[in-house]
């Protein structure tokens, strides 16, 4: 049987990963203070196991008004450094597989609830809540508080905030930063005319638009060392008539790439409630294809991929270089075992867990 491509190795930036598996951020709405706790060592602990070629740290505050809940990871002061430091040495200890942290700023969509109790933004004189930003005066339901429309110093002030985080997740070890520029949060915001209605450099055209957005990677790149990948998140389309589409995408990862960004990861929505997706498997493949007809550097597909032979489809076809897991993932957590087994592939296990190896699949497990 051929080497299947889904465990292929890849180079993003100066990183070889081991597979074409990236598991994907997932909020765990569990930190206190933004600081991580032993949730985060047992959750993150369990897929680092897991075989795949790379963890993302959930999306992580750069300023506790970033956050989209009371309850998320944030990494702007020495406090939730501290404690990131905690559960990534307890994960190094019995892993090696890279680490990567998104980082994020969650800008009108901040200050929520967590989800398990309803979700609902809480407004900024509540025990749990804030003042949020955004671009414009525009809340994401008639029914939030409005946002505080950032001036320049406040463009400054956020701007600094992902570069200093970028430089904590430097100091902590982390193999590679992911800028959040998706579901609708600051610098999806930014994006697009649905969200942003500014009159100034920062609104209006598509260039004016993309410039916070590409002032931000300019500063987190200048921040993390220049060996270490920097990938960016995007939403591929709001899925609204007249919002962000895929032919914007296509001109923001170039511009992207002219800067040095090492791969993009293409999601989509979540900028306006009006939304429209036509949800069902690889529905944001066709996204990924888009942007990877139009750049060099790998670009990663995600969102309802389940399926072992989906999977491989999609990276060996070059729809995308790389698929995302999140979900299914979390249901599944030896998700890239199970697939390897059922394609030929190999994955790295823990010696621990060698003589787990069912006997039909006597090549499964590398072997150091």
């Amino acid at each position: 049987m051929a080497k299947p491509k889904l465990f292929e190795p890849i180079t993003i930036g100066n990183t070889t990963l081991a597979n074409r598996i990236v598991i994907a951020p997932m909020c765990q709405y569990s930190a206190q203070n933004g600081e991580m706790n032993d949730w985060h060592l047992i959750h993150l602990g369990q897929l680092a196991m897991s075989g795949a070629a790379l963890l993302t740290i959930e999306a992580t505050g750069v300023t506790p008004e970033g956050r989209i809940t009371y309850g998320d990871v944030g990494l702007y002061d020495d406090a939730t450094e501290a404690a990131m430091k905690r559960v990534l040495d307890g994960i190094r200890r019995w892993s090696d597989m890279p680490i990567s942290i998104q980082l994020a700023h969650a800008g009108r969509k901040a200050s929520c609830e967590v989800p398990w109790k309803g979700g609902a933004q809480l407004p900024p004189d509540h025990a749990n809540g804030w003042q949020t930003e955004a671009p414009s005066a525009v809340p994401f339901l008639d029914t939030d508080n409005p946002p505080v429309a950032l001036d320049r110093d406040g463009l400054i002030r956020i701007r600094d905030a992902f570069a200093e985080a970028a430089r904590r997740a430097d100091r902590l070890g982390l193999d590679a930063v992911q800028i959040h520029a998706a579901h609708g949060y600051l610098l999806h915001e930014f994006l697009s005319p649905i969200s942003n209605q500014r009159d100034d450099e920062y609104g209006g055209s598509l260039e004016n638009r993309m410039r916070f957005p590409l002032e931000v990677f300019d500063a987190v790149r200048a921040a993390f060392p220049a060996h270490k990948p920097i990938t960016v998140r995007v939403s591929g389309t709001d899925w609204v008539e007249g919002g962000w589409d895929g032919e914007q995408t296509v001109a923001f990862a170039k511009a992207l790439e002219a800067k040095g960004c090492s791969a993009i990861h293409v999601s989509s929505g979540g900028v306006s409630a009006a939304q429209k997706i036509p949800v069902g498997p690889n529905y944001q493949v066709p996204l990924a294809r888009q942007v990877k007809q139009a750049v060099s550097m790998p670009v990663v597909a995600v969102g309802l991929i389940t399926e072992a032979e989906q999977a491989e489809a999609i990276v060996s076809t070059g729809d995308a270089d790389m698929i995302a897991i999140a979900r299914a993932v979390l249901y599944d957590p030896h998700w890239p075992w199970h697939v390897a087994a059922a394609l030929g592939g190999q994955v790295k296990a823990p010696p621990q867990y060698l003589r787990s190896q069912p006997r039909q699949y006597s090549n499964l497990f590398l072997t150091d």
